[in-house]
């Protein structure tokens, strides 16, 4: 990035050759500041609302002049392509991202993803507003270059299949996709299915030729990319409860002027509380509309205290092998 440019991307700070001395621009210098955003759905996903929330936020906490740009519909790629964007500071300064996607650079953030991890909202809630995480936002930001700006999500996570599964006995191997981290297949081999890592963008396909039976997802992306026109049976085997981070390029943060960094902190923060409200109460409300409209048929899952039992040795050996040991006892205890 030239000289110019950077004046042009800074409101308050200019970078000066090649020693990066920070000093004060003038106001005839200050330019508006353009922060760039990607969502994978439209206006009407949580997430989406979420951002939009994180903008006016920041809007109304900052003196300054700032402008958005944010692309939705999966205009810039799916979650992977952003984790690389964010990584090296081009093309998207902040996202929404599920953390099994950023594991090829951070290796222990798939923990606050891993299937069985809360056992209820309140647990859920509870470990999002502490501060149990802090260890894997220092990793990833420094193994990544991503900060974590706040928690998001909320959505419960189940079980979507081409036919009815609804015991240990249908579910062995069921082919079905997960997200990329190992702990998301270690997790359902150890619960006798076949998982595979395909991307999300080549799910519904897959599903319709045949390649997998079923995936899990949330209801709002369920309804959202239809997924149910593919997959119309649901199984309430309610195994995750997101964790959504609201994350930004690290490069770009460190560009920020000091007053508009600490504004997208406090945003992030109260952001991220507006979101999982947000998705927590609409996951419910949601599944009983596709219910309602005939797209989906649920189910609960048969004896899913067994599936809880049968999955603590696997959690137990992945924490110990990320060296999260305490990490997993501090959140299971939240």
């Amino acid at each position: 990035m030239t000289l110019v440019n950077t004046v042009k991307k800074l409101t308050k700070t200019v970078v000066l050759a090649s020693g990066l001395v920070a000093v004060s621009a003038s106001a005839s210098f200050a330019q508006d500041i353009t922060l760039r955003g990607a969502s994978q759905f439209d206006e009407n996903h949580a997430f989406t609302k979420t951002m939009v929330k994180f903008e006016e936020l920041i809007a109304a906490k900052y003196d300054g002049e700032i402008k958005f740009d944010m692309r939705l519909n999966g205009e810039l790629g799916v979650e992977k392509d952003y984790v690389s964007f964010l990584q090296q500071g081009v093309a998207i300064d902040y996202a929404i991202m599920a953390p099994s996607n950023m594991a090829k650079f951070s290796p222990s953030i798939p923990l606050m993803d891993m299937p069985f991890l809360f056992r209820d909202l309140a647990h859920w809630n509870a470990a999002l507003s502490s501060d149990v995480m802090a260890p894997l936002e220092i990793e990833l930001l420094e193994k990544a270059d991503i900060k974590i700006i706040g928690y998001t999500g909320g959505g419960t996570r189940n079980l979507l299949s081409k036919n009815p599964i609804g015991n240990l006995d249908e579910l062995k191997g069921h082919k079905m996709r997960v997200m990329g981290a190992p702990i998301q297949a270690q997790i359902f081999a150890a619960l006798t299915a076949a998982p595979s890592a395909i991307a999300y963008n080549e799910v519904y396909n897959a599903i319709q030729t045949g390649v997998i039976a079923g995936f899990e997802n949330e209801a709002a992306s369920i309804q959202n990319l239809k997924f149910y026109e593919v997959a119309p049976h649901l199984t309430l085997t309610k195994h995750t409860i997101t964790v959504r981070p609201i994350v930004m390029s690290g490069k770009t943060f460190r560009k920020l002027p000091e007053a508009l960094q600490t504004a997208v902190l406090a945003a992030g923060k109260e952001a991220g509380a507006f979101g999982r409200e947000l998705e927590s109460s609409e996951d419910a409300v949601k599944l009983q509309e596709m219910v309602d409209a005939g797209q989906l048929t649920v189910q609960e899952f048969a004896n899913r205290e067994k599936l809880l039992e049968m999955v603590i040795p696997v959690q137990n050996d992945y924490a110990s092998t990320i060296e999260a040991t305490d990490l997993l006892a501090a959140i299971r205890v939240k």
